[in-house]
């Protein structure tokens, strides 16, 4: 291990990429990619320190990159997102192209292995979790974190596969009696990220982030299921001249969550300086109201589950796929990714310009 941002962290570096991974939480970042012709990093790191808030919960005083979350936000007896993103993992294996973490956590009971794997010419981490030991309904997700503060207001474009049901969070997600502020109007429903309204009337496009600085905002899609022609479910973002994108197989993360976090937080450690940063967070939860309320299925209705059953018998793995690729200036949003080939995507912008991405996209079914 060594310090990275601050905090003991793991590493492995290949040709296409270079990680780290903090040993408190297994936090992802920063990541390079080794794009032709240029590097590029794009999970953020908090514009804070560990050592500066020691007395916070290690999620947030680590907050950086990706993490698994589990249970997913609050919960009774335990830190917020659960243990896996905030107790020590212990190094199993690793080699030139994968590290293996350990963790037994005594919130859940569960025991988790994080696998991050590379494959040769593929600019993407593999990333799987193997959950054993757990007994119960559980609600969890995947937590990447995006730095697009860099970025002019509204360069950078956001957008997921298909949804068929999209809320704000409903209810106050940014409370200004903490000095937090928030632009979207609370649990209004919406079929099109760029028609959905705002607190102040009107509406507003989330495919162009960063934008409406002052405010922290969540917003909930829940993905189309699976087909032949669409075996997976994905989301992306393009930045300067590149695009990060994930798949997941939608039957383990029914839901996205866009988390847009733009300097609505003054209290510490936010200090409203929390800038530009988008969570693409891949789920199975009900929003970010924690294991008890995601328990309660709200969203039975709208065919939308909200928790897993764990039996402690089975071993669960849960995939997930982040990668990036370079794309022209001007591509704009992504329409569309989708199987090329057995061994490549396709990834189509509004214009219908394509590129093709090597990636083992599979993994995630």
């Amino acid at each position: 291990m060594h310090p990275v941002h601050g905090e003991p962290s793991y590493s492995l570096t290949t040709p296409e990429v270079a990680l780290a991974i903090t040993a408190r939480g297994g936090h992802l970042a920063p990541v390079v990619f080794h794009l032709p012709g240029r590097d590029v990093s794009p999970y953020a790191l908090a514009p804070w320190k560990p050592a500066e808030f020691p007395d916070q919960p290690v999620l947030l005083s680590v907050l950086r990159g990706d993490f698994m979350c589990l249970p997913f936000s609050a919960q009774e007896n335990g830190p917020p997102h659960g243990e896996p993103a905030n107790a020590a993992w212990s190094l199993v294996t690793g080699d030139a192209r994968s590290l293996s973490l350990a963790m037994k956590t005594t919130d859940s009971g569960a025991d988790f292995l994080k696998i991050l794997s590379t494959r040769e010419g593929h600019h993407a981490i593999y990333v799987e979790h193997r959950i054993s030991n757990l007994e119960g309904d559980f609600n969890y997700g995947n937590h990447p974190i995006l730095d697009l503060s860099g970025l002019p207001e509204g360069a950078g474009r956001v957008s997921t596969s298909p949804f068929h049901w999209g809320s704000v969070y409903p209810g106050l997600f940014s409370n200004p009696a903490n000095g937090e502020t928030q632009a979207l109007a609370e649990g209004t429903l919406f079929t099109d990220l760029r028609q959905v309204q705002l607190a102040a009337g009107g509406v507003t496009d989330l495919t162009h982030y960063p934008q409406r600085q002052g405010n922290e905002d969540l917003v909930m899609m829940a993905n189309v299921p699976a087909s032949p022609e669409q075996p997976f479910a994905w989301s992306a973002v393009v930045l300067d001249g590149y695009l990060w994108f994930a798949l997941k197989n939608p039957a383990d993360f029914p839901a996205t969550l866009f988390w847009m976090s733009n300097g609505g937080r003054t209290a510490a450690p936010w200090n409203g300086r929390h800038l530009g940063r988008i969570g693409i967070e891949e789920v199975c939860s009900h929003f970010c109201n924690g294991v008890e309320m995601s328990r309660q299925n709200l969203l039975a209705a709208e065919g939308i589950p909200t928790t897993r059953h764990f039996s402690p018998n089975e071993t669960v793995s849960l995939r997930i796929v982040q990668a990036v690729a370079l794309v022209p200036d001007g591509f704009g949003v992504v329409s569309t990714i989708a199987p090329h080939d057995e061994h490549a995507v396709a990834i189509v912008n509004e214009a219908g310009f394509k590129i093709t991405v090597p990636l083992d996209w599979k993994f995630v079914l």
